[in-house]
């Protein structure tokens, strides 16, 4: 992984490269496997019983993103109340990306785009 390479050799990084190896500094779980390569290997089957780093990863991207512009619209304001009612941002993503995988699986499944409304309704659900 070029990003985290670069993240820990202290060499410039592009924005995207920089949220890429932030995400990947708060998975300590997952960086013997990228710098080895070994995560790269494996196939990560629905039903094996193990998530797959890669889109554990890139849901946080994903995430970050909406975040950084609030697309959709109102997607901040929840991040913001979540993490300041569990005082944990990545706790808060973690619980917001419930919501994101959930509704791109349906999206998926029904062969749509995903319903923008439905994910904000699900993320506002989880304020209580």
């Amino acid at each position: 992984m070029e990003a985290w390479r670069k993240h820990r050799a202290g060499l410039p990084m592009e924005p995207l490269e920089r949220i890429i190896a932030s995400v990947i500094a708060h998975h300590p779980e997952y960086q013997p496997g990228l710098e080895s390569g070994r995560l790269a290997e494996r196939d990560y089957l629905p039903g094996g019983g193990e998530s797959n780093p890669f889109l554990h990863m890139g849901l946080h991207i994903a995430l970050q993103e909406q975040i950084a512009t609030d697309r959709p619209g109102g997607v901040l304001a929840v991040y913001h109340a979540l993490a300041a009612s569990s005082g944990d941002v990545h706790e808060a993503e973690h619980r917001m990306m419930e919501c994101l995988a959930a509704v791109l699986w349906q999206a998926q499944r029904d062969g749509v785009m995903p319903d923008e409304s439905v994910y904000l309704e699900g993320l506002r659900g989880l304020l209580g």
